[in-house]
């Protein structure tokens, strides 16, 4: 490359990393106004991904209202964030409502609780979940139902009951966070697959329904994550796992996912992946090459077996 042709090059490039960064810039500054003083509601917040949202929903100026089954883990976090974090926005003492997400009967009281906090809410992130981990073969149907449990019907009666109160204001935002596995299933993992891919068609449909009223909708799917979620899955016989996979132990930090749940929430994406590149392929291979994928799938299932019995 010769000098003339360096001259000209160079502040082209300079020129688009300026634009870029100018555009990230207007990004993170479109994010925290939609964020900043909004009511914000994170279920099962006390742990891995929930705690870390609360994090950096907090320093980003949110009001929130923490809910989880432990009231002292949730104090506990409060006094945290309000302590020792130190931010460059105003921030807000958050409330806390304590319940579970299981427990049918509570919804209906969770709610009333979650709504005298702030008087509405702009975001509903359903985060609260239960992993699972068995042979369909072995696994009791009241092991199913528990997953579907928590995983589906208790987000979806706490999003229907704060629905009214988001479409008499038209304004309001439903996240949820399901998985690779709402998208995909793998062996083994039946009922929480089961509990992802239902997640996804239920807040499908209720975008497509909610356009009307101008409420968001957002549908999260991360992959693995470095969190407690393998040990605490429910077994077949509706033991707990508590064995750390060796794929959730090399996954991603939830202070990572959780910048990246804060960012998909500030632009109102309606469909995310949080995932590396080959559960992301597998998404499309599913579609593309059906065949193939339950091929893999077939051996996968093989191994696995193989490794347990051994």
């Amino acid at each position: 490359m010769d000098f003339i042709t360096s001259t000209a090059i160079l502040p082209l490039l300079f020129g688009c990393v300026g634009v870029f960064s100018l555009f990230k810039l207007l990004q993170r500054m479109r994010t925290n106004a939609y964020l900043r003083n909004a009511v914000v509601v994170i279920t099962g917040a006390t742990s891995g991904l929930g705690r870390e949202c609360a994090r950096v929903f907090y320093t980003a100026g949110a009001k929130l209202v923490l809910c989880g089954r432990n009231r002292e883990a949730l104090e506990e976090l409060t006094e945290e964030l309000t302590a020792s974090l130190a931010t460059k926005v105003q921030t807000h003492r958050p409330y806390t409502v304590t319940f579970d997400l299981a427990d049918p009967g509570a919804i209906v009281a969770a709610t009333a609780e979650i709504l005298q906090c702030f008087g509405h809410v702009d975001v509903l992130l359903n985060n609260a979940g239960i992993s699972y981990r068995g042979a369909i073969v072995d696994t009791a149907t009241d092991v199913d139902k528990k997953v579907m449990e928590t995983n589906y019907f208790g987000p979806v009666a706490l999003t229907k009951a704060l629905l009214p109160s988001m479409i008499k204001r038209r304004q309001g935002h439903v996240v949820v966070i399901s998985s690779i596995q709402g998208k995909i299933s793998i062996p083994f993992r039946s009922a929480y697959a089961a509990s992802k891919h239902a997640t996804q068609a239920f807040f499908d449909c209720l975008r497509a329904e909610m356009e009307q009223y101008e409420i968001e909708v957002t549908v999260i799917s991360p992959g693995y994550i470095h969190t407690n979620l393998s040990l605490n899955a429910v077994t077949a016989d509706g033991s707990t796992y508590g064995v750390m996979d060796k794929t959730t132990a090399q996954g991603r930090s939830p202070v990572e996912v959780a910048r990246d749940v804060l960012a998909a929430v500030g632009k109102k994406k309606k469909d995310v992946i949080l995932a590396d590149l080959l559960p992301s392929l597998a998404i499309y291979l599913r579609t593309l090459a059906p065949g193939l994928f339950f091929s893999l799938m077939a051996s996968r299932a093989r191994k696995e077996r193989k490794c347990k019995n051994s």
